[in-house]
């Protein structure tokens, strides 16, 4: 299962989540775990911490970050979804995801780690991801981008490992 933010613009008038340019940055990351994009639409539920697209960012660069009303609004949603799902493995994406299911860390202490989490839904392994859009500088820091790297490598061997289980 893999959770966003919100959805943006791009995504808030088409209904598919992650269509937009952080959409296409995020499957080339996937892509590099061994998924590509029409496969990882078909077998990874994709979810939001909040369901509408919030607007534009005051200074108009990438989106606004939901209120923390409208993630509270939204919040029985995800529940609910975390609770049919049961997932695996789940992948948020993003400062706004990742904090809803790890401590409020530095990403830097995130990204490129594995953790197992109990939420409403059960236990699952949290791999996080970085938010992929083009307004997120923090992908082009040069000791993020092993991080990112090792993230990858986490998701790719959560993939091989249900593709395993899924063969026997």
């Amino acid at each position: 299962m893999l959770v966003g933010q919100a959805p943006g613009k791009v995504e808030s008038e088409g209904g598919v989540p992650f269509s937009g340019r952080a959409g296409k940055t995020l499957f080339r990351w996937l892509a590099r775990a061994g998924i590509d994009e029409a496969t990882a639409r078909e077998i990874i539920y994709i979810s939001a911490v909040t369901r509408c697209y919030p607007g534009p960012h005051p200074s108009g660069r990438g989106d606004r970050v939901p209120s923390g009303v409208e993630q509270s609004s939204c919040a029985d949603w995800l529940d609910d979804e975390l609770t049919i799902i049961q997932p695996e493995v789940l992948i948020p994406v993003g400062r706004l995801a990742i904090e809803r299911f790890l401590p409020d860390i530095p990403l830097s202490d995130l990204i490129g780690t594995r953790r197992i989490v109990e939420h409403v839904g059960g236990e699952s392994v949290v791999i996080p991801l970085p938010h992929p859009s083009g307004a997120s500088s923090w992908v082009h820091q040069v000791d993020n981008k092993i991080l990112l790297e090792k993230a990858i490598g986490l998701i790719a061997e959560a993939l091989d490992l249900q593709r395993q289980q899924e063969s026997r």
